[in-house]
């Protein structure tokens, strides 16, 4: 049987987010009780709280919202690299070990445990040659398990600016924690919100033998 490791971050209203995001909140429109035979609830959060996949429409103001974008790019062959301990960006010597036969998805762990109790300022992004690299090299989507492919302080996003220009998917805020590096399934489809920047997703990892 093929092993699965689950790689989203659970959700919730403690969840980190992005400075000035739109956290996780839950509210019950109804509950189980007399003349009440179903709990039914609202929930309101950024489409980039927990595991998500952005949209080309996040960074740039004519692009596509994440309900138009082709599902493939998202689910199969995909490899998992560890840069554990990198620095504030993912260069391409520290991935440099893991790039012979690329599939087109490569996810890179930054974290030896992701934080899940606070928002990470400093938290490890790629930088825009690395980025530019795996294009070259024929990788169609990108992930990593801090919230950005760019600083958290960056105002150019050009990690973000570089997918867009060379079309890469962007997958952001994976827990890769007990991951170990080598190749895997990915499953993580956006749902098909119409006009929104970006989509929760319930990304998973699954063994290929």
């Amino acid at each position: 049987m093929k092993q699965l490791w689950d790689i989203s971050p659970p959700v919730h209203a403690r969840t980190p987010v992005f400075p000035g995001d739109t956290a996780y909140s839950q509210q019950w429109a109804a509950t189980i009780g007399p003349g009440c035979p179903v709990n039914v609830s609202a929930i309101t959060l950024s489409p980039h709280v927990g595991a998500h996949a952005d949209a080309p429409l996040h960074y740039d103001a004519e692009g596509a919202a994440i309900g138009e974008m082709p599902l493939e790019p998202f689910i199969g062959p995909c490899r998992v690299i560890h840069a554990i301990g990198c620095g504030p960006l993912v260069r391409p010597e520290h991935i440099a070990h893991a790039l012979t036969n690329l599939p087109q998805r490569v996810l890179v762990r930054v974290y030896q445990q992701q934080p899940q109790d606070r928002f990470d300022d400093a938290l490890p992004a790629f930088a825009p040659e690395t980025v530019a690299q795996l294009a070259d090299l024929g990788v169609q989507l990108i992930g990593i398990d801090s919230a950005s492919i760019d600083p958290a302080s960056s105002k150019t996003l050009e990690s973000h600016q570089t997918t867009r220009r060379r079309g890469l998917r962007v997958l952001e805020n994976l827990l890769l924690d007990d991951v170990p590096e080598g190749d895997y399934e990915l499953i993580a489809l956006p749902l098909k919100l119409s006009t929104a920047d970006a989509s929760p997703v319930r990304a998973i990892l699954r063994s290929l033998t």
